[in-house]
């Protein structure tokens, strides 16, 4: 991995496990920008079927599944390079080439146990397909939750 995508992936990390957001209604608690990688917009990679996954109430301790499904719209192959997400987040993600119109989806286990408030949870995807600069092309899903005690 270049050096670059290894301290985005940290940068992600690192932001995604201390940006607790304290919310009445944790689905429009935005994460701060000022600092957070940004997915790219310019002609987007995938079509999601969803980008944001409201868990609802979610007691502490609890295990939740979900998934993000998505076809790739760009025209060309396109792979994954690696995913970022805070430690209570593991996803499962396609490793191979997704050609054209071809599907791929994201199996994400949220583990609450360490948990003390509610929050919104970003899983960013660094593709290995860049931009006309070179950069590596991100995108991003979301799930929010309201942890009940």
């Amino acid at each position: 991995m270049s050096k670059l995508l290894i301290f985005l992936l940290s940068l992600t990390l690192l932001l995604a496990c201390h940006t607790a957001q304290k919310a009445q209604n944790p689905a429009t608690a935005a994460t701060p920008t000022s600092m957070a990688v940004k997915p790219k917009t310019d002609n987007p990679l995938v079509s999601w079927d969803k980008k944001l996954v409201d868990l609802g109430s979610v007691k502490k301790g609890e295990k939740r599944s979900m998934h993000f499904e998505f076809t790739n719209t760009s025209g060309v192959d396109v792979q994954l390079e690696g995913v970022s997400a805070c430690d209570c987040t593991t996803v499962d993600y396609p490793r191979g080439v997704i050609p054209p119109n071809g599907k791929g989806k994201l199996d994400v286990v949220f583990d609450s146990k360490d948990k003390d408030e509610s929050e919104k949870i970003d899983i960013d995807l660094i593709f290995k397909n860049t931009d006309a600069a070179g950069n590596p092309r991100i995108e991003r899903v979301s799930y929010t939750f309201v942890l009940v005690k």
